[in-house]
């Protein structure tokens, strides 16, 4: 297959994995914003959106002071943010128009339909009236356009590269998601102690916190069959980091980029193989206490850098050079 090609299909099911991430992140701070908590609280979880998406400087540009409106707009219907909900459909829309003749007609109507659509609820002030049912749209989308792919695409080079585009994207957005509390304080967590100092009302913030998370993953039913348990914080970043058959894991998504780039790779010998085989490794026998020991916010800050190392290896050996 031609790099052109498969770079276009790559960042066409990237781009549109980002979206519904973007969307999810929002969900989850939007609910979050909601509950009792001091304006400065409030303000620091909208801040870590930003720092955790390296678009703090860029906010900044354009806005003098950080609000719940101005970040949702900013996040969602921005063009000049090139990782906005608007800015990621249109990319992947594109990049679907640039190999039409690679895709079948239901893959590419539904990326075409999704941005007409999109242009459409925002002119009509969807995400104003109600921003929970908008992520709940953008996240539907997503869930077609995946669906469509898999279930219409000849099963050749050109669905794995799309599907690795799309688990490295979760990869990598999983693990934003779950660090941007940490992110937007500046702290970390080495797991709780056994008699918790913490008072009442931060504790039952955290249980909301930590409840909205697992909803943006689709993962709270999930929980609750795996652990029959309250929530509490070390289990839900062992279900969203270690645990393989929970689908947005980072272990799960590793497997998957994984599964696809083997199948893309003539050289079994590769570095962008052992780099990412390695890494799967290092997941599929880690265990949760040994990560809290050396605290989230740092495993998922090292995470970020190595996940964002694969993808550019991924790039530089199959895929288009990226420009900086």
């Amino acid at each position: 297959m031609l790099s052109r090609t498969a770079d276009h299909l790559f960042w066409m099911s990237r781009y549109m994995e980002r979206a519904e991430n973007t969307a999810r992140m929002l969900n989850v701070s939007y609910e979050t914003s909601m509950l009792p908590q001091s304006a400065a609280a409030a303000q620091a979880g909208w801040e870590g959106i930003l720092s955790i998406s390296e678009l703090l400087p860029h906010y900044r540009a354009l806005h003098d002071e950080i609000t719940p409106r101005s970040v949702m707009d900013f996040m969602v219907r921005n063009v000049d943010n090139p990782s906005s909900i608007l800015s990621c459909l249109r990319a992947a829309r594109e990049n679907a128009r640039a190999v039409r003749g690679s895709l079948t007609t239901e893959v590419w109507e539904t990326q075409n339909q999704t941005w007409l659509e999109v242009n459409r609820l925002l002119r009509s002030g969807a995400l104003e009236r109600d921003p929970g049912e908008f992520f709940e749209w953008v996240k539907f989308r997503s869930h077609l356009s995946r669906g469509v792919t898999v279930g219409t695409m000849l099963m050749d080079e050109a669905l794995h590269f799309m599907r690795m585009g799309t688990f490295l994207e979760r990869a990598d957005n999983t693990a934003r998601l779950m660090d941007v509390k940490f992110h937007a304080m500046d702290s970390e967590y080495f797991g709780s102690p056994l008699s918790s100092g913490q008072p009442e009302a931060s504790q039952e913030h955290d249980f909301y916190h930590w409840s909205a998370i697992l909803r943006s993953v689709s993962g709270f039913e999930v929980y609750r069959k795996v652990y029959s348990d309250v929530i509490k914080p070390e289990r839900v970043a062992e279900l969203l980091i270690l645990r393989s058959d929970m689908p947005r894991s980072l272990l799960a998504s590793l497997n998957e980029v994984m599964g696809n780039l083997q199948r893309v790779s003539s050289d079994p010998g590769s570095e962008t193989l052992r780099q990412g085989a390695k890494l799967r490794a290092e997941l599929s026998f880690g265990r949760i206490d040994e990560i809290l020991a050396t605290g989230l916010h740092a495993f998922f800050t090292q995470f970020l850098e190595r996940v964002n190392s694969l993808g550019g290896r991924i790039s530089r050996e199959f895929l288009l050079p990226q420009v900086v």
